[in-house]
């Protein structure tokens, strides 16, 4: 029986240096790209994004990137028929598979399941919508504990979205959040039937910093507020994932006048080191078995086991 297919991923925490070294691997090994970012997706979200420019999409074949409007947001399910679309393609071609990015939410796909197959009727949920705008988190709470006698597990209680998804698969299932996570757990991964090999970079905290102020210094200067407005125009706040980003959302706050010029600087650097937290514990806590290499010293010819 032959071996299963391998897919590559790099991945790193924001401005850790993954889009360079993958370009050059990629470039060696025979390989294509296909991006886990949540922000490459949308056309004109190149400044604050850090997309890779016209120079670097033409030196390999990059997958997953420029697929959406602006105004229409991405999901899971799409995201996991058109990558795995893209990965029988750069297959059939006889080339390598490169997954890259920071985006937790979407490098899951390729690790293990991402869906339960739990159909939540629209009713239902806009029952729980109204219950959460008219009572707050705590009859929600009350349904959910008296559905699940044994506990809540490791939800996060104090988190609305999470505390309405899980209410809403235990009603539309009729099973517990124990049940449901066992099943889930034991479900295959839409790519279970190729090897995964992972490679997260690192830095130290103060050298994220200084990368990051340098980003965010050539954001401003290549014309992150003109690209704000006009995406603004495009339809960016009708979808949240978007405006919501780190970059984006600040810069939509300055042109609001909820922020100065003087202080956007700062506070996009603030909320991306916060960022950077957040995904080095996610990359710690979620990710399986993995190899992390420093960024400074990764060396293309041993990034990977061929």
């Amino acid at each position: 029986m032959s071996e299963p297919a391998s897919i590559y991923i790099l991945t790193g925490p924001t401005a850790v240096g993954k889009t360079e070294l993958a370009l050059q691997w990629a470039e060696k090994f025979d390989a294509e790209i296909v991006s886990c970012d949540s922000l490459l997706f949308y056309r004109g979200m190149n400044i604050g994004t850090a997309k890779p420019n016209r120079d670097e999409l033409a030196r390999v074949p990059h997958h997953l990137v420029d697929i959406c409007e602006v105004d229409t947001a991405m999901n899971i399910a799409t995201y996991v028929e058109r990558a795995r679309a893209a990965v029988d393609e750069i297959g059939r071609r006889g080339r390598r598979v490169l997954v890259t990015g920071g985006s937790g939410f979407y490098l899951k796909a390729f690790l293990g399941p991402v869906a339960d197959g739990v159909e939540v009727p629209v009713v239902l949920r806009e029952e729980l919508e109204l219950l959460l705008e008219e009572g707050g988190l705590d009859p929600l709470l009350d349904q959910l504990e008296e559905l699940n006698p044994t506990g809540l597990g490791e939800l996060d209680q104090a988190n609305p979205r999470r505390v309405i998804r899980a209410l809403e698969r235990c009603r539309a299932s009729g099973k517990t959040l124990a049940v449901l996570r066992a099943e889930f757990d034991a479900l295959p991964g839409p790519f279970a039937d190729f090897n995964a090999q992972v490679v997260r970079l690192g830095r130290s905290t103060e050298e994220l910093h200084e990368r990051i102020g340098r980003r965010i210094e050539i954001m401003l200067r290549d014309g992150l507020v003109a690209e704000v407005r006009r995406l603004d125009g495009d339809g960016l706040r009708l979808n949240p994932s978007a405006a919501r980003s780190i970059g984006y959302r600040e810069t939509l706050e300055m042109i609001d006048g909820e922020l100065s010029e003087t202080e956007l600087a700062e506070e996009i650097a603030k909320n991306t080191r916060g960022l950077v937290r957040k995904q080095r514990t996610w990359f710690r806590t979620q990710l399986p078995e993995h190899r992390v290499l420093p960024a400074g010293n990764a060396r293309v010819d041993t990034l990977f086991e061929l």
